[in-house]
């Protein structure tokens, strides 16, 4: 059987591995792309934040981080009214491939809609918008379940 699931998962896989490739000589991995771009655009955000923004758990945002770090594409420094709140900032390695990652996020997003005319486009963009709400919406709902329990 079908499922959106399959599509999606499949997708995204095919992602990794193409920013995996395109990447690779940036010393980026597939998964890191999103947190170069995110980082980036909101210098001094902190971990839990950009845990929140991309949809993953706090312990996948660390293991992340620390391997960016380590190859000096971001600094961490806790928070000046929490100590406990680590807030992360773009180096300058990071701006300087920032352009190249979202280059590579272009080029994969022209090669799967290569041949549809800008009205399909805007349509099938239009439909994934309202899918990431309603699946935003259904984990935002999921989650605060979870925490009253």
């Amino acid at each position: 059987m079908d499922t959106l699931m399959k599509y999606i998962a499949r997708i995204f896989r095919c992602s990794i591995l193409y920013r995996n490739e395109v990447l690779a000589h940036e010393g980026l991995n597939g998964y890191q792309h999103t947190y170069i771009i995110k980082i980036c655009n909101h210098p001094g955000i902190s971990q839990e934040q950009l845990a929140r923004m991309i949809y993953v758990n706090k312990s996948t945002v660390t293991r992340q981080l620390a391997l960016l770090e380590q190859s000096g594409f971001v600094t961490r420094k806790p928070g000046s009214a929490d100590k406990r709140t680590m807030l992360v900032y773009p180096t300058q390695k990071a701006l300087d491939v920032f352009p190249k990652v979202k280059a590579a996020s272009q080029a994969w997003n022209d090669a799967l809609t290569e041949g549809l005319s800008g009205e399909e486009r805007g349509w099938l963009f239009s439909r994934l918008s309202l899918l990431m709400e309603r699946a935003e919406a259904e984990a935002a709902q999921t989650h605060e379940g979870r925490d009253m329990q």
